[in-house]
Parts: C-alpha cells; structure tokens; sequence
C-alpha cells in the first residue's frame, strides 16, 4: 500500500468562532481499512464532509483526483425518502438512463444487496419511508458499493452499524474486507471499538479536531485506543444490581404478533433484543400509545430515529431538551424563562454537550451530540418510566459509559427503564431481556442467562413462546 488515494495536508474547517478541524494531514493507501474514531464533536463527520465535496475547508490542501469514485454513507442517512430504493439508486449513477432504466437500477441494487446482507427482505421497489431505519441503512450502503461506469476509489462509512443488528452488523464487516481485498479505500467510522479493531488496517484517533493518534490496528488493544480517546476505562457495575423483577408491576403489554404478556417491575432495565425489524420498535410505541397496554405511571420517550423522531429541528438545543418538562417549569400559568435556561444548561452539562450556547439551534451539534439532548430531554423529566428505542446510536464509547451510569443510578431510585438495542453488550447491563422473533416473544433471560449465543437462539427460534 504504498499508493496513495487521497491525500490531506494541514486541513481546517471554522464555523464562526468554533474551530471543527485544526491542521489535518492524513494518507489514505489503496486497498486500506482506515478506522476513524474520537468522541462527539471530534471533527470525524467534519473531515468526511471534507472528503465527500459537502464542505469546503478553511485551510490546508486536499488531494482527491477528481472525485469520482468517492463515496460516502452519512451518520444522517440521506436517501429521499419519497423514492423507491432503485429510484435512489438511480440518482447516484447519471448513466443509468433511456429506456428501462427503472429496472436495471431495481437489478442492481437488489443484486447489491443480496451480496453485502444475505436474506435482507429488502424490495428495491418500495417507497424508502415505508422502510425501518435499519433497512434503509442497508439501502444506503448497498448503493455506496454499486458501481457503472467509474471504479470505486473510496468509500466513506460513518456510523454504518449503528441501526443493523448483530448478524446484518457482521455481514457488513465481512464485505469491508472483501472490498478491501479487491483494492477498494474504505474509512470506518464507529463508536464500536471492537468493529474499528476486528476490520481495520490502521486506526487514527482524533480529538478536538486534531489527530493524536495514527498507528497500525495490531498497535492498539481496546484499553488502549479509549485511553488515546482521553476516556478512562470503566468496568460497568451492573452485575452488582440487585434483580429488580421483586418490584411493583408497573407495565403490563402484549406484543401483536403473540399471546405472551410482557411485564416490566419498578426500577427494573428491562431489554429488547433479537433481529432488527421484529417488532421491538413496534413494541415501544405500542406502550407510549398506551395501545394494548396497562402503564402505572408516566412516560418519556427516546428515539434512535432523530431526524425523523427526535429532534425539533427549528428548535434551539435548549428548546430541544426542555419540552418535555414544561408543565413543571410553569409560574403563574406561564413558561418561567429563566428556570427553562437553569435547566436546559444543567443538563448540557451532565451529558456533556458540545456546544458554546443552549440557544444555538439543535442542528448545530454533530449527531452524537444531538441524540445527547434527547438522553437529557427524557431524563430531566418526570417521568417514572424511559422507553429507548435503540437510543445510542452515534454516541461515543466516554457518553456511552456515563449514560449507562445514570441509568443504573436512576433504577436505582425506582425509575423503569425499558430499553430496545441491538448491540449485545448493552444488555448486560439490563436485569433482564426479551427477546423478539416475528413481532412475539421468543425467549425471557435473566441476567445469568444472557449470552449472544442465547440471544441468537432465540432470534432465530421456529416458535415464540
């Protein structure tokens, strides 16, 4: 890999006054796994932006040729939600054109599909909303891989994972080393440290803008890449919960698709596990509906979906953050301002938001950040009982740590936390899981009994219990 790809030299990138990317110079080699990693805020998607020609920098040099064969997966997924997936894909190839294009996309992108996710249900003539996030994850790196007329130079994954489940999530680091193999530059962008280590060739670790770490994979262990993150490594205390299934029932619900109830107790984390798509979303907003569900008590919400179900778009940080607490922050019937601005700035601080202002609008925070402010808007609340719908999505390992503490610590005094994820070692962190096969239960494990190959089992069960 003596070649280079593509080539920068002392890159900057300022908005206004904040400072995203400070004197960059990174090689990319031919045929190279890059894996790119740094808390929040960091610069990562900056730098992508850079390289994909949606952001121009402030300084430096950039060597990419002419662009073409450069792709790019955003955190924020970009397809048009009101195309199909060969619609979408028709728009990344300008020479899929004339007659019978349609189907030649539609062949192509299934095509694609089929050789990056085995069995992934996809129809590549269905409307990309009518889609659940992880399969429009799918879609969308699928179309990053498709090639016509230019060969593929570099692509750009940020956050790939983050919505598949385990077997789509392995799937995907299987191709990487087979496109790699081929010749193909990818850059892997995660917050998943065992997925950098398991498919890089080289690790570059970036804070505050800057590279302070770029060395072979075989150089780092997982200790010692978050400590070159500037994290401590914690082990979490979970398993010195004391079970909290003795506890008051406080939620009682039938899943659609099968007879079993589901319960959850008073200070229990309880998870959802198994396959993506089979009906753990579904579930959880079955219980905020109050549909088919007996609730003692009052309810918060955190979606893994942001831009579609999180975020106030038009709203400032501070806004974002306070809406579900408003009914306590009234005086004299009207919004009390400054304990609305007490608050909104308390909770950036707790969940350590990257952000100069609260009143800078929510679009402003980088991804991480933004799903930060949904964390803080449903824990600064009243709520008794916090659904999370795969809520870690584009968050980094430091916040991961420090979330899972205060869930801990908010079960503690007898909140419920009931919370949908598909990477595995967060559920070790819950008291007990169930998991999900065909929109019914399949199995219920305690916490002795949570393995990912009990896990697996049970997700690919012929019959639910």
């Amino acid at each position: 890999m003596s070649e280079t790809t593509i080539r920068l030299d002392g890159v900057g990138k300022s908005f206004g006054a904040v400072r995203a990317l400070n004197s960059v110079t990174l090689d990319i080699a031919p045929g190279e796994c890059l894996g790119l990693v740094g808390h929040n805020g960091a610069g990562k998607s900056t730098l992508m932006h850079i390289l994909a020609g949606t952001l121009t920098p402030s300084s430096g040099t950039l060597d990419v040729g002419d662009r073409q064969g450069i792709r790019c997966v955003f955190q924020e997924l970009s397809l048009c939600s009101n195309l199909t997936v060969a619609e979408n894909t028709r728009i990344a190839h300008r020479n899929l054109k004339g007659w019978g294009w349609r189907k030649r996309a539609s062949d192509m992108i299934r095509a694609k599909l089929d050789e990056i996710f085995p069995g992934h249900g996809i129809d590549s003539d269905a409307e990309v909303a009518s889609l659940p996030i992880g399969q429009r994850q799918m879609a969308e790196i699928a179309r990053a891989f498709t090639v016509t007329d230019q060969p593929l130079r570099l692509v750009i994954l940020d956050e790939p994972t983050s919505s598949l489940d385990a077997v789509t999530a392995r799937q995907l680091l299987d191709y990487v080393k087979a496109e790699t193999a081929r010749g193909t530059s990818i850059i892997l962008i995660s917050h998943l440290l065992g997925e950098i280590l398991a498919a890089s060739n080289r690790v570059v670790v970036m804070k505050d803008g800057q590279i302070v770490a770029n060395r072979p994979v075989a150089q780092f262990s997982r200790d010692s890449l978050v400590a070159a993150m500037g994290s401590e490594v914690h082990k979490h205390a979970s398993a010195a919960r004391t079970t909290a299934t003795s506890g008051d029932v406080v939620l009682q619900a039938k899943p659609f698709g099968g007879a079993q109830e589901m319960l959850a107790h008073r200070g229990e984390i309880l998870g959802l596990a198994g396959l993506a798509g089979h009906g753990q979303t579904r579930m959880l907003l079955q219980i905020f509906s109050g549909t088919d569900a007996d609730v003692k008590g009052k309810l918060a919400f955190i979606a893994g979906d942001r831009q579609s179900d999180g975020v106030f778009n038009l709203w400032s940080i501070g806004e974002n953050i306070t809406v579900r607490s408003l009914a306590a922050l009234r005086k004299s019937g009207l919004i009390d301002l400054a304990a609305e601005q007490r608050l909104a700035a308390d909770w950036k601080g707790r969940m350590a938001i990257r952000t100069p202002d609260v009143n800078n609008n929510i679009l402003t925070l980088s991804g991480g950040n933004q799903q930060k402010a949904l964390f803080a808007r449903a824990l600064a609340s009243d709520a008794s009982i916090i659904l999370m719908d795969d809520p870690m999505r584009g968050v980094d390992f430091g916040t991961k740590q420090e979330v899972y503490a205060m869930i801990r610590a908010e079960a503690e005094k007898g909140r419920t936390f009931i919370w949908y994820t598909t990477e595995f070692d967060e559920l070790t962190h819950c008291d007990r899981a169930i998991v999900f096969r065909n929109r019914a239960i399949s199995a219920v494990l305690g916490r002795d009994e949570l393995s990912e190959e009990n896990v697996l089992r049970a997700s690919f069960a012929e019959n639910a219990a």
